[in-house]
């Protein structure tokens, strides 16, 4: 059978690391960005999978990031923001993320862990 480009013999072949060009078309030696991009070998769906198999001391934390530590005035102001409005809107997490100087994702974060924790508390009480 041939295997034409895109067809799903080619396709799989170069998935392997078989097909590394459309045909017609040549590869210059030691060009990593040239088209078709293979997957790396340490790609994250492998590192991931690694990771579930044997979870080291910091499983499930990413690599390099430490546990950011508010300081009093920032969990004031992100406690107050948290009981006017639970659920944070794009325009409030831009301001509070500019105020405060934490990114719009350690915001967003935050805002998370809080409405878990709020739920933990609300449910004990019953």
């Amino acid at each position: 059978m041939e295997k034409r480009p895109f067809s799903v013999e080619w396709l799989a072949q170069s998935s392997r690391g078989g097909a590394r060009e459309r045909p017609g078309e040549s590869r210059p030696e030691g060009s990593p960005l040239h088209w078709p991009r293979s997957v790396p070998a340490d790609s994250p769906r492998e590192r991931e999978a690694a990771e579930r198999r044997s979870p080291g001391p910091a499983a499930g934390a990413a690599p390099g990031r430490s546990r950011t530590k508010f300081s009093a005035a920032q969990l004031q102001e992100l406690e107050r923001s948290f009981r006017e409005q639970r659920y944070i809107g794009a325009g409030e997490k831009r301001r509070l993320a500019a105020v405060l100087n934490l990114s719009q994702s350690q915001i967003k974060t935050w805002f998370q862990n809080r409405r878990m924790k709020f739920k933990r508390e609300t449910q004990d009480a019953r």
